[in-house]
Formats: C-alpha cells, sequence, structure tokens
C-alpha cells in the first residue's frame, strides 16, 4: 500500500471505513434510521440499557473475580482485548465489559489506568466514558472541548468521533469513537504531550508537604534539597515539577507512556525514559523497518500540528495532559489528539503560544513545543534500531 492510499485512509471519517465485519449491522441501523428522519438514539437506545446494565455487573464483581455473563464472542477481524484495553487507558478509561480483562486484575494496563469501573460498551466501534470525579456537576471540560472541537472545521478530524453526553442510572458520560475499531493487530504507542501535565490550580497551594516528600525520597533518594532534606516537606509545585523531570516531559515536551506491537506484551514501564537515544530507539522500534509508516505517520502530526495552530479553541485553551494516540497496521495509519479533561479557557487577557517555558499565571503548557520535537524524534529515527530492543528499564 503506498504512503497516499495509508494517508487517504487515516482521514475517511465515514462510519463504513471504520468497522469491520462485526459493525455492518451497526451501520446499516445507522443508515436506515438517517433515511427516516431517525436519531442515532433510536438504534442506541434500543441496546443500550441492556449493555450498560451488562457492563455495571461485571465492574461490580471485580473484586471477587467472578463475571456474572460469559465473554462475548469476538471476530477474528476485531482488536484482541489486550489492545482495546490500550486503547482504553490513552483515553483515560478503565475496564471495560470484557470478562477476559476483569480476570486479568493484575494485568499492568489495569493497575495503569488508575479509573475503574469509568467505561461502558456503546456499540460497535463506540465507548462511553465517565466524567471525572472530580467535575463540578455544572461543569464538564472534557465534554465542553469534544463539542467545541466536534464543531472546529480546522479539528474535528483530528480528535476521537464525539457523539453525544448523555445520563445513565444517574451518572453522566460522554460517547466517543473506539479508534482501535477496525485495526488488525496494530502497532500502538500513546503518547503524552506538554511540558507540564499539571493544572496551575492543583499546585497554588504553597504549603509544603510531608507526604509529597516521602513520594518524592521513595522515586529518589537525592531529589530533595538540603533544606527539603532538613523540612521532611516539599510543596506540591515541588513535587509535580520533580515528576516531570524524571521523564523526558520537562525537557521534550512529550513523553512515551506506553507502546504495544503486534504479538508482543505491551512496553508499560517508559514514562522514566527521557535520554534522547533512548528516545529515538523505542521510536524506532514502533516504527519497525518500514519507511512509509514513517512518513505518513509523520504528515498526519503535521497535520494535526496545523490544525492545532489554526484553531481558535486552542489559542483560547491550555491542553494539559492531553495525549497523541498513535496506530498502524498493514493496511492503515492513524493519529489522534485525545484527552481533554484537564483543558482549560485562559483569562481574556492572556495570549498563549503553546511553546514558551511555563511560569505560574501564564498558562503555558508546552503542547506545540513537545509536538515539534516529536515530530523531529520520529523523523530522524534511525530505522535500522527497530531490530535491538531499547533499555526501558528504570
Amino acid at each position: 500500500m503506498t504512503v497516499t492510499s495509508k494517508m487517504n485512509s487515516v482521514s475517511r471519517q465515514s462510519v463504513l471505513s471504520r468497522l469491520g465485519p462485526g459493525g455492518l449491522l451497526y451501520a446499516a441501523n445507522k443508515i436506515i434510521a438517517v433515511a427516516a428522519g431517525k436519531d442515532e438514539d433510536r438504534w442506541r437506545g434500543k441496546n443500550e440499557g441492556a449493555l450498560f446494565k451488562r457492563w455495571k455487573r461485571a465492574t461490580s464483581s471485580v473484586e471477587t473475580r467472578s463475571p456474572a455473563v460469559p465473554a462475548p464472542t469476538v471476530p477474528t477481524s476485531q482488536p484482541s482485548d489486550l489492545l482495546k484495553f490500550l486503547a482504553i487507558n490513552a483515553l483515560e478509561l478503565s475496564a471495560p465489559a470484557s470478562d477476559a480483562l476483569l480476570k486479568s486484575r493484575s494485568s499492568e494496563w489495569f493497575q495503569l489506568s488508575g479509573h475503574p469501573g469509568s467505561l461502558a460498551p456503546a456499540g460497535p466501534g463506540t465507548v462511553w466514558k465517565r466524567r471525572a470525579a472530580g467535575d463540578h456537576p455544572a461543569h464538564n471540560p472534557e465534554r465542553d472541548a469534544y463539542e467545541a472541537l466536534a464543531a472546529c472545521p480546522h479539528m474535528r478530524s483530528a480528535i476521537p468521533r464525539y457523539y453525544r453526553e448523555l445520563e445513565y442510572g444517574g451518572e453522566n458520560f460522554i460517547e466517543l469513537q473506539d479508534l482501535l475499531h477496525g485495526f488488525r493487530d496494530p502497532h500502538v504507542m500513546d503518547v503524552k504531550m506538554g511540558t507540564r501535565t499539571f493544572l496551575e490550580d492543583e499546585v497554588s497551594n504553597a504549603r509544603a508537604r510531608p507526604d509529597l516528600y516521602e513520594k518524592m525520597v521513595r522515586l529518589d533518594p537525592n531529589a530533595p534539597t538540603e533544606a527539603e532534606h532538613a523540612a521532611r516537606a516539599v510543596t506540591k509545585l515541588r513535587y509535580m515539577q520533580f515528576r516531570e523531570q524524571c521523564s523526558s516531559s520537562a525537557e521534550q515536551g512529550f513523553r512515551i507512556e506506553a507502546v504495544k506491537l503486534p504479538g508482543q506484551p505491551p512496553l508499560t514501564d517508559l514514562q522514566k525514559v527521557r535520554e534522547p537515544k533512548k528516545l529515538t530507539a523505542t521510536v524506532a522500534r514502533f516504527l519497525g523497518n518500514d519507511e512509509s509508516v514513517r512518513l505518513a505517520i509523520s504528515t498526519r502530526l503535521r497535520e494535526i500540528k496545523n490544525m492545532f495552530e489554526k484553531s481558535d479553541f486552542f489559542r483560547k485553551h491550555e491542553i494539559v495532559g492531553s495525549s497523541i494516540f498513535i496506530i498502524y497496521d498493514d493496511e492503515r495509519v492513524g493519529a489522534w489528539l485525545i484527552d481533554f479533561g484537564k483543558t482549560r479557557r485562559v483569562p481574556d487577557d492572556i495570549t498563549i503560544t503553546h511553546r514558551e517555558p511555563w511560569q505560574q499565571g501564564n498558562h503555558e503548557e508546552g503542547f506545540l513545543y513537545g509536538l515539534d520535537r516529536l515530530i523531529n524524534t520520529i523523523e530522524t529515527a534511525k530505522l535500522s534500531e527497530a531490530t535491538t530492543e531499547p533499555d526501558v528499564s528504570r
């Protein structure tokens, strides 16, 4: 397949182009509903209650590892449970309604997600994501961001397809495209963007905390200064900046959260890979020896950067803790901007470039600074390094 055809497949937004054989029923129902002048909810409404109840039963049985219903039959053309879970982690979702994954609660991916019970299946190719626990009932930053970006002609093709917000069982969700739906045993990489991945109001309290000092010492006994050792306490800002410096975030503006290669267990212990040589070696391994894939991914990331720079939304918002999610298989290449739970509008008198160093109050987060370096890393990685497994140990 040529690079052009790969890039064309990236940009296709039609439902049929994203569905495998198992999703044709969904497409057919959607076409029929549109023809009848009905909303998609007519199809989803018939099934979502049963799906949600099955998910609730499954997640409530996680502690006992005793699934309530048999695992559904998954067509061979659909992603494996592990790959689905990788996408879920990248979207900051958690336990999918998969008995196989619920049984494998000790898996690294489950531990990494950190938000058990936040996902419910919606239909072929879609997921429900629960509103973050800390969000004010009248304020849902992730929903607001997805709705604004879905309406933006510059950005709608750079994000997962957003369907709607819904309430079920007294809880609020947004429904999103399952990015892995339709790919066959793909290469997957989740990259956290920015030099700052914490909100300014998270570090506004200048009180020194003993618990954060203990966390810092566990990670690196030599990290605290003499004064911090004497006080046995550090501020939240000091701790969060220390965490950024442990990874490549502070210097490079991005960090590789995880990589999954076909037929291999996921590489999840990557957050502390910060040396440029190790970063490029990890990227080279992800790319394999396929120069056309490298070019397609680079082209797609440059497209996302151009859309980002043209977007009024990003001129007025800080994009904290978002990720670039990259997927490719033998037929298609894709990359999307995901995770907007920490996206915030900046004050009207503030102008941000997404490239300048952060200082308290300027709201810079380094997203474009990191994207420039991610693109450069992908474009300069020596593909021959793909044959050598990079050292990703702590």
